[in-house]
C-alpha cells in the first residue's frame, strides 16, 4: 500500500455539498492499496503511521506520534498514488482492483480506529474536495513495498 501523510491542523472532505469527513489536529492521510496488497500491509501501514514521530515537542523537534498527541486522521483514497507516470499519461495499472480496494481502504481505516485514533474519511471512488492546512508543511511518503 501506498500513503501520503500530511500533518494537519485542521482538514476537511467534501461530496458535492456534503462533508463526509473532518478533523482538528492531526493527519490527512491520501491511501493507495496496489495490487497483491492484503490486510497484512493494510496493517503494517496503520501501526507506521500512528507511530511516526512528526509531531512537535515541548522543544519544538518532531519528537511526538499521533497517538502521543492524541490526533485525528482523515483517511481519504486516492488510486492516483499508484500513478506510473513513464509518458505523459499516467496509468494506474498496479493499483488494486476497486472492490479490493474498497475492502483494504476500510480496512486500514478500521486498524487506525483500532489504535484509539479518531478517524473521518473520504467516500471511496467519489470525485472529493479535499481542503486542509498542511501544518510545517510536514509531508511524508510512506510505501509497504519499500
Amino acid at each position: 500500500m501506498r500513503a501520503l501523510v500530511q500533518r494537519t491542523t485542521g482538514a476537511e472532505v467534501r461530496v458535492g455539498e456534503r462533508v463526509t469527513g473532518r478533523i482538528g489536529p492531526g493527519l490527512v492521510i491520501l491511501v493507495c492499496a496496489m495490487r497483491g496488497d492484503g490486510e497484512a500491509q493494510s496493517a503494517w501501514l496503520a501501526r507506521k503511521i500512528v507511530a511516526l514521530r512528526i509531531f512537535r515537542d515541548a522543544e519544538g523537534r518532531m519528537n511526538r506520534s499521533l497517538l502521543d498527541t492524541g490526533g485525528a486522521a482523515l483517511v481519504v483514497s486516492q488510486f492516483t498514488l499508484a500513478a506510473e507516470t513513464k509518458g505523459n499519461r499516467p496509468g494506474f495499472s498496479t493499483a488494486a482492483a476497486p472492490e479490493e480496494g474498497r475492502r483494504l481502504y476500510e480496512h486500514f481505516a478500521g486498524q487506525l480506529r483500532e489504535q484509539g485514533v479518531e478517524v473521518g474519511m473520504g467516500e471511496f471512488g467519489a470525485d472529493m474536495a479535499v481542503s486542509l492546512v498542511n501544518d510545517g508543511p510536514v509531508t511524508i511518503w510512506l510505501d509497504t513495498e519499500r
